[in-house]
């Protein structure tokens, strides 16, 4: 078998053009045209003089351009370029964080006003003149987990566990329904939660919602999960958290007497029912409305002080005693954790505090153990979406359990 190969000459590829050499520097020729635009930023590849200024009270944008050399002229001038400019460049607040960058000729080349973590106000100068642009940023969210078993408080775990004191009031706020934080944390009570961190530039900024929970309460487990749909929080078997009764009409603080029918009463000294809780916290802190409902009377008298009874149905009746202030009057309407007066030491009392009774069909409750009726929950293809989300969840909450704990 005879193999021909046809290779080319070597000499003959060049065909007359000069070949280029390893160490020899040659000149390239640049479109400088297609380079430039009338509208593109003066010198953005040169390294700019920054000047922060964080803005101070009773200082605006006069004051601003003096302390940085700044002729009112150039001020006068850029505020009459667009409706962005001027509102951005004369509606300052204290607090707020402008800066301001020079060339190396100390000429005004852009000024940024940060708005947020997320978004710049940006004055730029082109060829042709100023102009404005909003520079955003792009927001990315990650779980994150935390977990703790209380030793001594409630508000004390959160913290030491990591949590933001708004993290630790979310939390209580979705087991509101189920659990008074004032009354009913021990000891050995245990929760968990996964939760979203706001991430820009590789940076946490912030914390998001709380996406899975799961709270250990004197031996009951409660689970709230995220509904992405509603905003809402549910167990996981597509049952509301929000029940038509809050379990506390106040934060969750110290607590002086629970519900007891008999009690020695702390003036007369008699056996007499204590049918109601009451929560000891600073004269003037808030008090809600348990539940939707009509109020009933709204009054004062010598026993309750100033006093506010709420009905809210023909069933349940719920009233608030010894308070420092009355914010409803007798048949208003009002909505579940409205503020509907201020904590007082009013009537017959022996100290500042909530007195708060709860009635079912004309009896007193003890509004701790109750069963509170149901708020609407998720029915059908919801439902079922939300359950099979809910389980994946769960899932990643125990998953960061093992992976972090």
């Amino acid at each position: 078998m005879i193999i021909i190969s046809f290779l080319p000459n070597p000499k003959e590829l060049s065909q007359g053009k000069k070949n280029y050499e390893i160490g020899p520097l040659y000149p390239i020729k640049i479109n400088t045209e297609a380079l430039s635009s009338s509208n593109a930023s003066i010198q953005s590849s040169k390294i700019l003089r920054w000047n922060k200024h964080t803005i101070g009270s009773g200082e605006n944008t006069a004051v601003l351009f003096q302390r940085h050399s700044l002729s009112s002229r150039l001020l006068h001038e850029l505020i009459n370029i667009n409706s962005d400019i001027k509102s951005q460049l004369t509606k300052l607040r204290p607090g707020d964080i402008m800066e301001f960058g020079f060339d190396e000729n100390n000429n005004l080349v852009k000024i940024r006003r940060i708005l947020n973590a997320l978004e710049t106000f940006v004055v730029y100068k082109t060829n042709s003149g100023f102009r404005s642009k909003f520079n955003k940023k792009a927001l990315h969210f990650q779980y994150n987990y935390k977990e703790a078993k209380i030793t001594s408080n409630f508000w004390n775990a959160g913290i030491n566990a990591g949590l933001t004191g708004n993290q630790i009031i979310d939390l209580a706020g979705i087991f509101s329904w189920d659990i008074d934080f004032a009354l009913d944390i021990r000891k050995g009570d245990q929760f968990k939660i996964l939760y979203q961190e706001q991430i820009v530039e590789g940076e946490i900024i912030g914390r998001g919602h709380i996406i899975a929970a799961i709270f250990v309460n004197q031996g009951d487990t409660f689970t709230a999960i995220l509904d992405n749909e509603s905003g809402q929080y549910y167990n996981l078997d597509g049952d509301a958290m929000k029940k038509a009764f809050l379990r506390s009409p106040i934060d969750f603080r110290c607590v002086t007497s629970n519900f007891n029918p008999h009690r020695l009463h702390p003036i007369t000294g008699k056996v007499e029912p204590h049918r109601g809780t009451d929560y000891s916290a600073p004269i003037g802190t808030p008090i809600w409305a348990a539940g939707d409902g009509v109020v009933q009377k709204s009054s004062y008298n010598n026993l309750n002080g100033h006093y506010v009874f709420i009905r809210h149905n023909y069933d349940y009746i719920t009233k608030y005693l010894h308070m420092e202030r009355r914010m409803v009057k007798t048949g208003q309407r009002v909505k579940q954790g409205q503020i509907i007066g201020t904590l007082g030491g009013t009537g017959r009392v022996t100290g500042p505090h909530l007195h708060y009774e709860f009635l079912f069909k004309g009896i007193h409750q003890n509004a701790r153990t109750v069963k509170l009726p149901q708020s609407q929950s998720l029915k059908d293809k919801a439902k079922i979406a939300f359950i099979a989300n809910a389980k994946i969840l769960l899932k990643k909450l125990e998953h960061y359990s093992k992976l972090l704990y």
